[in-house]
Parts: C-alpha cells; sequence; structure tokens
C-alpha cells in the first residue's frame, strides 16, 4: 500500500490556474501508474489524466486535454497536476490514485487513493 496526499487545492477566477501535488509514501513508486481523478457534488467520479511509470506517456480526459499537465518526479515519488485556464465546470474534489499495471480511465482499477483536495472556480 502506498500513502498519497495530495495538496495545492483552492479558490480561483475562471480562466486562472493552480498546480495541485501528490506525495507518495510507502510501498514503492516504482512501475506504477499515477492518475488524477475528481468528484463534483451529485456526480460520478471522473477520470481527469495519468501517466506511466518508464516513459512517463500521458492520458488526458478530452474536457482538460490542452488545459491541464500531469507530470511526474519519481526520485521525489511526487506527480502533479498543472491546470490552466480553468473553468467553473472543473468546481471539485481531486484525487490522485495510484496502481501497478496497465493504465486505467477507470477509477475502481486503482487501489490506493489520497484523501482529495478541494477545487473551487469562480465565475
Amino acid at each position: 500500500q502506498v500513502q498519497l496526499v495530495e495538496s495545492g487545492g483552492g479558490l480561483v477566477q475562471t480562466g486562472g490556474s493552480l498546480r495541485l501535488s501528490c506525495a507518495a509514501s510507502g510501498r514503492t513508486f516504482t512501475n506504477s501508474i499515477m492518475a488524477w481523478f475528481r468528484q463534483a457534488p451529485g456526480k460520478e467520479r471522473e477520470f481527469v489524466a495519468a501517466i506511466s511509470w518508464g516513459t512517463a506517456r500521458t492520458y488526458y480526459a478530452d474536457s482538460v486535454k490542452g488545459r491541464f499537465t500531469i507530470s511526474r518526479d519519481n526520485a521525489k515519488k511526487t506527480v502533479d497536476l498543472q491546470m490552466n485556464s480553468l473553468k467553473p465546470e472543473d468546481t471539485a474534489t481531486y484525487y490522485c490514485a495510484a496502481r501497478w499495471g496497465a493504465t486505467s480511465y477507470s477509477g475502481s482499477a486503482y487501489s490506493d487513493w489520497g484523501q482529495g483536495t478541494q477545487v473551487t472556480v469562480s465565475s
């Protein structure tokens, strides 16, 4: 099991930027697929972005492509989500998640989760 702690959420105006960070500890970070999911009130959890271990290949939901960038620092055991051009519909609690295996867009495939960080985008 790996412990994940998110930080960096907050309140921002439409068009603004935020950078979320997720710090991992415990189980080895090696070969992990790291992802960000989000959940807005009254809505289902949805995939945002993921990044693989070796090649750092990235995957994005269509709704955030071109605006969000996921990155990882394996030496520091961190994964970041740079969010630009934020919109009110990006308002949600953002969760960091980890799995070992193939990349997946499904939250149920991820074994370890952080506690979440709130992002609120005002119009």
